[in-house]
């Protein structure tokens, strides 16, 4: 039987990023308030274009694994609500709320009871499951908190660059054509840039959890990947927003044909990430969208080969 560590820093990561979500919602609220009282209309549309949009696609992407006819409920949360009910909590924009509880609920379970050799009722894992590779008859509330915790950081990351990503080039965007620094616009910048790098780092913190000769992850390596991605990332959205600044009707052609040649070749590389054909479409879309703005690996093989995959077309299209 295979078993996975949900170390106590992953717990508190997972802590942390709700806070960071219910943080971000309300600078959000006075971003947006902010833009209407200085009637910066435009800005204001794109803001709740960009909230919009990015709270919809996670929603669907949540609702979807759901829904999966071989993924089953694993907290005691997820069961409490009926399908009609976790559907609606979806539809009103909720649902990524419960899988939080569930994560919590599993990490505070396998803390509390891990001497005890606690197993999950009914508990075990789907074959076909999105995050989950093999079968086991056996489960601990560790392991089903390290799955949980897997799809949870997944969502963050699709909302980090669907959400994040373009809001911070939006602020700076704002910032150099204004010329000043106006204290909301530079708060939210900062915010959104470190949310990006903080997604990044839980999700590459996840992704180690399925390793056995990795699953140990000091604390130190996640600060340095964590700064690592701060500036890398950065730099990438600052490249973004100097271009936005001075030819702002083009970076939107600029997106839309990067875009579609992202999407292309993440059509090539035969994705096989969700259970449905239309899911593994929307997940190629997504998938062109990170790409725009980072490197993701989406498929197996060499680091080497898929970084030049990736690169390959942003060089044609960035010229870096």
């Amino acid at each position: 039987m295979g078993t996975f560590t949900l170390s106590p820093v992953d717990f508190l990561f997972t802590c942390a990023g709700l806070l960071c979500l219910v943080g971000d919602i309300v600078l959000d609220v006075v971003a947006a308030v902010t833009f209407y009282q200085e009637r910066e209309f435009v800005s204001l549309g794109l803001l709740l274009l960009f909230l919009v949009g990015s709270s919809v696609l996670v929603q669907v992407y949540s609702w979807l694994w759901y829904s999966y006819e071989d993924v089953g409920r694993e907290t005691k949360v997820e069961k409490s609500v009926t399908d009609c009910q976790l559907k609606l909590l979806h539809v009103f924009q909720l649902g990524i709320y419960v899988r939080h509880a569930g994560v919590v609920e599993m990490s505070l379970r396998s803390m509390f009871e891990r001497d005890k050799n606690g197993r999950v009722v009914d508990g075990r894992l789907s074959e076909n499951n999105h995050a989950k590779s093999k079968t086991y008859e056996e489960t601990t509330y560790e392991d089903v908190a390290v799955y949980l915790s897997h799809d949870l950081s997944m969502l963050r990351l699709i909302e980090t660059f669907s959400e994040g990503a373009p809001q911070f080039v939006l602020m700076l965007t704002l910032i150099l054509r204004q010329g000043q620094l106006d204290p909301v616009t530079v708060l939210k910048a900062i915010g959104s840039a470190s949310a990006i790098a903080c997604s990044v780092t839980m999700y590459h913190r996840s992704l180690r959890s399925f390793l056995e000769e990795k699953e140990k992850q000091p604390l130190m390596s996640s600060v340095v990947y964590f700064v690592w991605n701060l500036f890398l990332i950065s730099s990438r959205l600052t490249a973004l927003a100097l271009f936005a600044s001075v030819l702002p009707c083009f970076i939107f052609t600029h997106f839309i044909c990067s875009w579609l040649v992202l999407f292309f070749f993440a059509w090539r590389s035969k994705t096989d990430f969700m259970d449905n054909k239309g899911g593994e479409w929307l997940y190629r879309a997504t998938v062109g969208l990170i790409w725009y703005f980072d490197w993701f690996n989406v498929v197996e093989g060499t680091q080497e080969n898929l970084t030049g995959l990736c690169r390959s077309p942003k060089q044609l299209l960035w010229g870096n």
